[in-house]
């Protein structure tokens, strides 16, 4: 009697505790979410009504997150549901000043309701709370990253896959009987007010507050989410944002206490100060580390005073090697070193780098490498003035060029059609960075497989930038009269009267495609004579057997059935990009949405043909057809 009078209890206790935090609203985090704890997750708990639901993640493009294409992948969402919701075409370029609504599955794991994607970790995010903050911007919470990931936070480096856990939540019972079938995830930014969002989302002030455990007199932060009930599908004309007073207030119809407002702007002030001095500890950090290895240097080579004054505007820190240090590292540039023709390996302590021996000025080329930087440019670590020559040392790429990857003995698993498309992204992605991201921007001028670059993970570096000139965001014409170029790289209108414009390295990358589709090189010899690979490519696409055709002459045979469909898009996006009409092809930010889309739909293929994962590419990907 007294062991069934214990479990009784202990039974009662459980429903009570569970129907508490079950049947419960969700709690506000409000700033207790920059804690950065792995036992403070800070996502939304399971109630009794649903184990999974539609839900909506709403979030601001910002670049490289700027289309529908690379918001799906960032969320791994759909990009034709993605694109109905919010109105707009499936490769749309999306404006900054409007949110977009991300449709996502939402699924209760481990009393906790969560949206899973994954995130490969860049230079610009590189700690757990960049991440969940800025490129996630509050969707995921630090706190989780730590949770889901068994990576050191002190020990991030560029590639790591993350998985990452996004917030999202189901209505509760009561919230379905009051008609609301959605929750929808707000990152709040400053400036926002629950007043102002209830209005924007054409719901009351009170569900808001009720759905987040709120009340009047509770502060809101920024980096942090409200859960927003809709009763019906959100529609683009809600994800305007307004302009907001610079006061981040939850409204009441109390305000007329005069104090209220103070003490919540300085809420929310001493909130964004505690950001900021992360963001200054963590810059700290970095410059310290930077300062030790430039202390290291042995000496100072003199350069010329033209070349200091350019160097005393350089916008990041570019270190000037002596002569010595470079024969010390690369064994006097011996032939052990030598990588290729004037390119040598030099050793710094533990670090690797390539000395590449220039007899040209390169000042400019320095000048340039100094104000630019992104993941998918060749990284100038300094450089070089000795006699007559110079030196740029670069970061070292273990995998050598695309030219020479292409020609080695491949295999499916390394060379097969998804490592491909990547390495496509990977350049599109520089191209477009070079194009648009810079001022001025800058057309490179000589892209070709031997200027790509592989690093060990076969992620790809565009290099060689002495050709590189400036250029209006490529709206401006230059003429020039001396071509220099790769055969069968250059488009036409620059080899027939100069012209540089940036559709020069759209036609070049078009062609670099059609290389890491066929594995060819980008002038073929047909009949004892030489053609280009774009005009052999061109050609067969115009066959009644295209796709049969081109099978015959790719490296693809091995692929699974169904890859040279997406093979098929490859080249078909290579041919508008090797236009003889410059006007007539696409830009690279078209380009870089154009190979998300590939991309996504490849990876979703490979999962549906995989043997029983039709429940985990549903989870993936909501709503899939």
């Amino acid at each position: 009697m007294k062991n069934t009078n214990l479990v009784m209890f202990n039974f009662f206790m459980f429903l009570c505790f569970h129907s508490s935090s079950i049947k419960s609203q969700q709690q506000y985090s409000a700033n207790k979410v920059f804690s950065c704890q792995p036992k403070d997750s800070f996502l939304y708990t399971c109630n009794d009504h649903y184990s999974s639901c539609h839900s909506f993640l709403i979030f601001k493009p910002q670049p490289p997150y700027t289309t529908v294409p690379t918001i799906a992948a960032l969320m791994s969402a759909e990009p034709r549901h993605l694109a109905r919701i919010n109105n707009v075409s499936e490769t749309a370029v999306l404006p900054p000043e409007k949110h977009v609504f991300v449709p996502v599955n939402c699924s209760c794991l481990a009393h906790y309701y969560q949206a899973n994607t994954t995130f490969h970790i860049t230079p610009q995010a590189k700690t757990y709370f960049v991440i969940a903050n800025d490129t996630f911007q509050g969707l995921s919470t630090c706190g989780s990253l730590k949770h889901a990931n068994r990576f050191n936070e002190f020990e991030l480096e560029d590639g790591f896959e993350l998985k990452i856990l996004l917030r999202c939540a189901c209505p509760t019972k009561d919230e379905v009987l009051s008609g609301i079938e959605y929750l929808a995830t707000y990152p709040i930014s400053r400036g926002d007010s629950v007043s102002d969002l209830a209005r924007r989302f054409n719901v009351t002030a009170e569900s808001v507050l009720k759905a987040n455990g709120l009340s009047e007199t509770n502060t809101i932060f920024p980096f942090t989410t409200l859960l927003i009930p809709l009763q019906t599908e959100p529609s683009s004309a809600q994800t305007i944002i307004q302009r907001y007073r610079p006061v981040t207030l939850v409204s009441s119809a109390k305000r007329s206490k005069e104090k209220k407002p103070l003490t919540v702007g300085i809420a929310a002030a001493c909130s964004f100060l505690a950001f900021m001095a992360f963001l200054v500890t963590v810059l700290g950090v970095v410059y310290r580390r930077r300062k030790g290895k430039a202390e290291k240097s042995e000496e100072m080579t003199i350069l010329p005073e033209d070349l200091l004054v350019e160097i005393a505007s350089f916008e990041k820190i570019i270190k000037v090697f002596s002569f010595r240090e470079l024969q010390k590292a690369t064994e006097n540039f011996g032939p052990k070193c030598m990588i290729k023709g004037s390119v040598y390996r030099g050793v710094f302590g533990n670090q690797i780098v390539a000395v590449k021996k220039m007899g040209i000025d390169v000042s400019k080329q320095v000048n340039m490498l100094s104000k630019i930087y992104h993941v998918n440019l060749l990284k100038l670590h300094g450089f070089c003035k000795h006699q007559d020559s110079s030196y740029l040392v670069f970061e070292y790429m273990t995998m050598g060029s695309l030219r020479e990857w292409l020609g080695r003995q491949r295999s499916e698993e390394t060379h097969g059609l998804h490592t491909r498309v990547q390495i496509a992204m990977d350049v599109a992605y520089g191209l477009h960075y070079l194009h648009n991201f810079t001022k001025p921007g800058y057309v490179h001028k000589n892209i070709n497989s031997s200027n790509i670059l592989l690093d060990s993970n076969l992620r790809a570096k565009i290099s060689n930038f002495s050709l590189a000139r400036t250029t209006n965001n490529g709206n401006d014409i230059s003429a020039l009269t001396r071509i220099v170029g790769t055969r069968g790289f250059m488009a036409p209108e620059y080899v027939g009267n100069g012209c540089v414009t940036s559709k020069v390295d759209v036609y070049s990358f078009g062609v670099v495609m059609m290389e890491l589709i066929s594995g060819k090189e980008a002038v073929v010899r047909e009949g004892g004579h030489e053609v280009l690979l774009s005009t052999a490519i061109a050609t067969i696409m115009e066959g009644e057997n295209a796709e049969t055709e081109l099978r015959s002459i790719t490296d693809l045979a091995n692929e699974e059935n169904g890859s040279m469909e997406y093979a098929m898009q490859m080249v078909k996006l290579s041919l508008t990009c090797v236009k003889q009409d410059p006007a007539s092809r696409p830009t690279m930010d078209e380009v870089v949405s154009s190979l998300v889309k590939i991309q996504v739909d490849l990876q979703i293929a490979h999962l549906v043909r995989g043997t029983g994962r039709d429940r985990t590419i549903q989870k993936l990907v909501p709503w899939l057809a």
